[in-house]
């Protein structure tokens, strides 16, 4: 099925390249992002020259009255939502538990997690039926929520703990109502989010030779982007509550 998605931190990364996916399998898309309005643009451009429709859409998944607007900004181009991915989210700052302060985790927890909720809430709310017919929620987790994640990086891998428990019981809970619900934990992938870790992309770059069993490299945002259309389409129709680790063997 294709219809209307929402990719939420879609300027850069592993949204950038589900946002793109979505555009050529015929996805009307909507391309969130919260600073980068140019990187958000280039990704809607790209969507169009290959005769797809997309639009950017500013917002902080952290702020609720941002999400709220996100949604009627994609009611008013595009009508009806089918799909959510859920994907924006922040490392923080790595931090050792010792020296860890409340900002820092209401931070990462805002956007990790009561961002990932308050947009499942807003496409929930479009999907039930009536007038909605179901749809699909993709989160994109982290297999730090199993390994514990890359030093200082605790208050991370919790809230993707949390992401993998509230894929489950979301999915339980609206499967009644023709909503899947399922979610992506990828392993090292190329991204600017390694930017924040500590050592930045080549320190995650030598953890991968050293602990990635598959060819000992970083993902690519593509080979997510892979699986999360495949979670979208008709092809899953009866895939959810699912846990899909894409870590090369991490």
């Amino acid at each position: 099925m294709t219809g209307v998605v929402l990719v939420t931190g879609a300027g850069r990364g592993i949204g950038a390249a589900i946002a793109r996916l979505a555009g050529q399998r015929g996805y009307k898309v909507g391309v969130n992002y919260s600073r980068s309005m140019d990187d958000a643009n280039k990704v809607v451009t790209d969507i169009e020259r290959g005769g797809g429709k997309a639009i950017a859409i500013k917002g902080d998944v952290g702020e609720e009255k941002d999400v709220v607007a996100m949604f009627e900004a994609m009611d008013r181009a595009f009508g009806p939502l089918t799909a959510l991915v859920n994907n924006a989210g922040i490392l923080g700052t790595p931090t050792s538990t010792a020296k860890l302060g409340s900002g820092l985790v209401s931070h990462v927890l805002r956007v990790n997690v009561t961002g990932t909720l308050m947009c499942a809430r807003e496409a929930i709310r479009r999907m039930s039926p009536p007038p909605g017919k179901g749809g699909v929620i993709v989160n994109i987790g982290s297999i730090a929520a199993r390994s514990g994640g890359m030093g200082g990086c605790v208050t991370y891998a919790a809230s993707k703990g949390a992401v993998d428990s509230l894929t489950i019981g979301l999915a339980k809970e609206v499967g009644p109502l023709n909503i899947r619900v399922n979610c992506i934990r990828p392993g090292l992938v190329e991204s600017d989010i390694h930017d924040a870790a500590t050592g930045g992309i080549e320190a995650s770059r030598k953890a991968a030779k050293a602990t990635v069993p598959l060819g000992g490299r970083m993902g690519q945002p593509g080979e997510i982007a892979t699986m999360a259309l495949w979670l979208l389409s008709d092809e899953a129709s009866y895939v959810t509550a699912a846990i899909y680790d894409v870590s090369a063997g991490r």
